[in-house]
């Protein structure tokens, strides 16, 4: 069992998007995790820090698009999402924060 610290590294944010809303009503929330984080640490990670049971996560990494800052070219980092499918009867308010 990894400690609440590490927990928090795993798990970086709620995303509060239309998507995410339309997945909410699936039984789903979505999170931005860690780019190297994988769906057993995900689950492990949402079970403690929410005390609700996780029937599947599913994972999706965007690329980070190039654009420009102050006239130069750069590159916006990688987001890797988790879309984490709950069991019927748990939820998480994700508007409290973590």
């Amino acid at each position: 069992m990894s400690t609440k610290a590490e927990q928090y590294d795993v798990i970086r944010r709620p995303i509060i998007t239309e998507k995410a809303t339309m997945a909410s009503e699936n039984n789903a929330v979505v999170f931005e995790v860690a780019i190297d984080a994988n769906k057993p640490q995900i689950k492990e990670a949402i079970e403690s820090l929410f005390n609700v049971k996780v029937k599947a996560v599913n994972t999706t990494i965007t690329k980070g698009k190039v654009k420009r800052f102050k006239g130069q070219l750069g590159k916006r980092k990688d987001v890797k999402k988790a879309y984490v499918t709950l069991v019927e009867g748990n939820t998480i308010d994700v508007t409290t924060g973590l």
